[in-house]
């Protein structure tokens, strides 16, 4: 059979798979947005859009003035100077700036008028509770799992009064100055009545495995997830690697919760530049291989931040099916990688992992980053299933709606019940 398609048929199936990626909705399994019962926590808006820290860092290559003076400044006027040097003195071309006029776009709003003030103004009047189900809906993102830390001292106070929760939010427990800050974790947990002992001595793991077990319940969590730098390892005599044999694997082993390894961040590159001064490093991933080969009966996520370590998660992937890859993580959430990692990640393991996650922290920015992705997730599919079509194995639609659905969350979940 030759192997080449007629037009008519190359035609219909990439009709069929842009517009089931289009219209799919998906299981946003990372972000740092919060359930609305947390008010102000949840960011929205054209000026917490513009204050982020993509554009802030960006911005500041433009910028003569100093670091400190411009945290003094009120965020209306940081979101005028960057709206300024990136969308009027500059045309706004990098994907993050893109991305705050898809927003703009799919809202419905003109930003070609280059007004911020109109713009500004037209946010004031939404209704938060609307706004939510409008940027959802736009999305097409169905449920959105949220970040939360028992150590933020912004969130926990709501966490520990009760709230009623929003079916659309879940949760996931982050552990980060559990496992890199125990100097200053350990004495935390114990004003909090747990029996931790600096040295780890005593019922100091069981203890953990305690605090865990609360938090877990209390936010209903789905599973347990630290940021890592790149130094990372494991095993090690390192504080943090005997908190994962003796508290975080037995817990999540028990649980049956998965523990989430986001590694590669380098923090405080730049610390003037605060959140936006984070940088990325090549981790050593013989430590993740050596997680899910030591512990078989543990179920681990894992996304990982530099360009040049992909290749290598999938491959660890593909020997280990406790491990579940996911998403395109800040620095890689970015069109041209974005298609690189999801070729990658087809061509390697298949159908098996999550193809994004939108990592916002901004509720906005759901809009955009969903836009931008499935444009690029329905360019690489449509080319996998024309290959497929060409060896005479033509997919049917009810085959590509499985396949998209489990890319936007259905593997995952069923990873999670596995």
């Amino acid at each position: 059979m030759s192997s080449i398609l007629p037009d008519a048929k190359r035609e219909a199936i990439a009709a069929v798979v842009s517009q089931t990626v289009r219209e799919t909705s998906v299981y946003d399994i990372h972000t740092h947005l919060y359930d609305p019962a947390f008010g102000e926590l949840l960011l929205w808006g054209i000026d917490d859009q513009l204050v982020y820290h993509y554009l802030v860092a960006e911005a500041f290559r433009h910028f003569d003035i100093g670091f400190e003076a411009f945290w003094r400044l009120a965020r209306e006027e940081q979101a005028q100077m960057i709206w300024d040097a990136l969308f009027v003195e500059n045309s706004p071309i990098s994907e993050a700036c893109r991305g705050v006029l898809t927003v703009l776009n799919r809202l419905g709003l003109d930003a070609n008028q280059r007004d911020l003030p109109s713009i500004r103004k037209w946010f004031a009047e939404q209704d938060s509770g609307d706004y939510i189900t409008r940027c959802m809906d736009l999305a097409k993102v169905r449920t959105i799992c949220m970040t939360n830390s028992p150590f933020d001292e912004l969130e926990t106070p709501k966490w520990n009064a009760g709230f009623e929760r929003d079916e659309r939010f879940t949760s996931a427990l982050r552990i980060d100055p559990l496992l890199l800050e125990w100097d200053t974790a350990a004495p935390r947990l114990a004003g909090a009545g747990y029996e931790v002992q600096a040295d780890f001595s005593g019922r100091t793991m069981e203890e953990v495995q305690r605090f865990l077990r609360d938090w877990a319940k209390r936010m209903d969590v789905l599973y347990v997830m630290v940021s890592l730098p790149p130094a990372f390892e494991y095993p090690a005599d390192t504080q943090c690697s005997r908190l994962i044999d003796g508290a975080i694997l037995p817990f999540c082993r028990e649980s049956g919760l998965p523990f989430a390894l986001m590694i590669g961040v380098k923090r405080g590159v730049n610390a003037a530049l605060q959140l936006a001064g984070d940088g990325v490093g090549k981790p050593d991933l013989a430590s993740l291989e050596n997680l899910c080969s030591g512990h078989p009966d543990n179920k681990f996520l894992c996304t990982v931040l530099s360009r040049e370590s992909q290749h290598e998660l999938c491959v660890i992937a593909r020997k280990f099916r406790n491990l579940h890859v996911f998403g395109c993580w800040w620095f890689t959430n970015i069109p041209s990688v974005i298609e690189e990692m999801t070729r990658m990640r087809l061509d390697l393991i298949g159908m098996s992992f999550t193809a994004q996650h939108s990592d916002a922290r901004v509720l906005d920015q759901i809009i955009y980053k969903w836009d931008h992705s499935r444009e690029i997730i329905a360019k690489v599919l449509t080319e996998k299933y024309l290959n497929l079509a060409a060896t005479g194995w033509e997919p049917s639609g009810v085959e590509i709606q499985r396949d998209v659905e489990g890319l936007f969350g259905g593997s995952f979940q069923r990873f999670l019940s596995r």
